[in-house]
Order: structure tokens, then C-alpha cells, then sequence
């Protein structure tokens, strides 16, 4: 709250990192916003550490006392839970939400101040672009059409999603998403069964809340002016971390249109799913680490995670369950 005091009055902008266990990548971030281009006065830093281990969590407090941003200590795990926390949290009109391994770019702060106040029908939503920082060379076997899966947005252009203004398919990421915060409340805020919790890749709480408020007649838009530099993980580089992403990212899918109210969807698109899991089954046999006919097994991969989500599998109870280790 003193922290808070400090703030100019009018502030418009709350910047919020979650984060995991992960303090070298928030000290890599909170660095990016010390280099903005607007005065450190024009926003506000909510740390939020979502249940990070004794010695991260020291960590991250060190980082904050170092950046003045306020930090919030979350016991229990879970990305939607901890934005969810943040917007509450928040005094400001909007926040705008970047991962821990996101570095933004040096004008960040100030495109996001530009758009947000800019004439005309005032955004709910608004998604940036994402592009990758790699920790390793991306390899050659990796599907062209999946790198989106890595949390990376190239195309550059504006205008509102789902609509003939940007292509197809486009989505936000939380990576890189800017939310007017009395909107995304009266929303309901992200939903509490998306998203990652801990160390499982269930996701999609930010499109599900991008399509609620799009929905309910909100201006939800694409900017590729506001940019972060997304740092793409070495271990992520794996066929076997790739066939988990994909797993996953069917069963996000299931429960996104189930939250959003269209159940009907799913069933629609049951039969496919249900097809390619029988024809591509016996792929299912070669090691998750070889590379061997990758582009059958991300298939097979989304339709198993996309069948089991629909016939009952409660994918958010095993989401927590994976990401929490057992005691001995």
C-alpha cells in the first residue's frame, strides 16, 4: 500500500508479472521495464508469486524491493488465480499482463498508454505481438505451422479479433495482453478451470476471457505496435514437450467452448477427433523423444487430449495433480 501512496495520481497502467519459480526470468523482465521510455511515475509493477518455493519466493521479494514494484504471495498455485489476484489487486483503469521469460520491448509502456487512450471506442482488450528470444536454435523438425504453440505472434497489423481485419485463427496470448480491469472483472475474470498451474500446460484463459468480453460487445483488438521478447526455453524444444503441449492444448480447447457457452462446438467436431485418434493410433507406439512422424503424432497427440476432455475426463483436477508433487 505505501508503495501505492508513492504513484502519480491519474496513473492509468498497472504492469503485472506472475510468476513461478522462475526469479531469473523476472529479474530479466522487471530489467526490460526499468529501460521503458516513459518515466517509471507513468505505471505501476504487481509482482505476483504464485506459490514459489521458500528460496525463489526470497528471491523475488529481493527483486521487487529493487524495482519498487508490490508484491503479492500466493500460497496456492495456478496462472488464473494469480491474474485474477492481480486485477483486484490493481489501481489502475487497466493492467497489462506479461510473463516472467517475456522481456518487453523499450517502448512497451508508452505504445500500450497510446493505444489504450487513443480516440474512438476505448479497447477491453487488447493483444501484442510476441516475438521469440531463443535460448536455443529452433530445430529444423519442428512444424512450421506450430510455432505459435511457443508462444510467438509475428504478424504485424491491428484491428479487432475474429474479424476480416487480422487473419483467421489469431489469438491473444497473456504473454503480451493489455485488460481494462472493471471490464475483465464484470466478465468474471479468467477462468479458475484454464490455464497453467505450476508445471502442467493447460491453457487458454486468456482467449477464453478474450472471446467472454468480445461476446458481451467489447472492443477486443490485435496491436502488433506493442511488442515483448519472448525467451524460448531450451527444454522446450523436445518432441516430447511438444506432444505434451499439444495434449494439453485439445484438452484447453474442450473446456474453453464448454466455458464459453458452446458445448455444441465440441460435439461437432467429436467425429474428426474420434477419426484421426483410431487411424493415427499405432504412432502412439514410437518414443515421445524421437522425431520420427512428428507430424501424424501432434495430431494423434491433440485429438487424445481433446477426446478424453470430452467424454468426462476432468482435465483441470489432473492439470493440478501433474504440477503437484507427491509426498513420499
Amino acid at each position: 500500500m505505501s508503495t501505492f501512496s508513492r504513484y502519480a495520481a491519474g496513473m492509468d497502467l498497472t504492469v503485472c508479472i506472475c510468476t513461478h519459480n522462475r526469479p531469473l526470468y523476472v529479474r530479466d523482465c522487471l530489467n526490460g521495464l526499468r529501460q521503458q521510455t516513459v518515466r517509471r511515475d507513468r505505471f505501476a509493477i504487481l509482482l505476483v508469486d504464485s506459490a514459489s518455493s521458500a528460496h525463489a519466493a526470497a528471491e523475488v521479494a529481493d527483486l521487487a524491493a529493487q524495482h519498487d514494484a508490490r508484491l503479492i504471495r500466493l500460497d496456492q498455485p495456478g496462472i488464473g488465480l494469480a491474474r485474477n489476484t492481480a486485477a483486484w489487486a490493481a489501481r489502475t483503469p487497466f493492467i497489462a499482463y506479461i510473463d516472467d521469460d517475456a522481456i518487453p520491448a523499450g517502448d512497451w509502456v508508452e505504445t500500450i498508454l497510446e493505444a489504450i487512450n487513443q480516440p474512438g471506442r476505448r479497447p477491453a482488450l487488447i493483444g501484442g505481438r510476441i516475438l521469440p528470444k531463443w535460448e536455443a536454435p529452433l530445430p529444423a523438425w519442428w512444424p512450421a505451422s506450430l510455432r505459435g504453440v511457443l508462444s510467438i505472434i509475428e504478424y504485424e497489423g491491428s484491428g479487432e479479433y475474429r474479424t476480416a481485419a487480422v487473419p483467421a485463427g489469431l489469438e491473444p496470448y497473456g504473454a503480451n495482453i493489455v485488460v481494462h480491469v472493471l471490464s475483465l472483472l464484470a466478465a468474471g475474470g479468467f477462468g479458475s478451470t484454464l490455464g497453467r498451474v505450476g508445471n502442467s500446460l493447460l491453457s487458454d484463459e486468456d482467449v477464453q476471457l478474450a472471446w467472454t468480453l468480445q461476446d458481451a460487445g467489447y472492443s477486443v483488438r490485435y496491436d502488433s505496435r506493442i511488442v515483448v521478447h519472448h525467451q524460448i526455453q531450451a527444454r522446450r524444444l523436445d518432441p516430447a514437450w511438444l506432444l505434451a503441449r499439444l495434449y494439453w492444448q485439445g484438452a484447453s480447447h474442450v473446456l474453453t467452448a464448454r466455458l464459453l457457452h458452446q458445448p455444441h462446438a465440441v460435439w461437432r467436431e467429436l467425429p474428426q477427433r474420434l477419426a484421426v485418434g483410431l487411424l493415427l493410433a499405432p504412432f502412439g507406439l514410437i518414443p515421445r523423444h524421437s522425431t520420427r512422424l512428428l507430424g501424424a503424432r501432434w495430431r494423434l497427440a491433440y485429438a487424445a487430449g481433446f477426446l478424453r476432455a470430452a467424454l468426462g475426463w476432468r482435465a483441470t483436477t489432473a492439470a493440478i495433480a501433474h504440477a503437484t508433487p507427491i509426498a513420499a
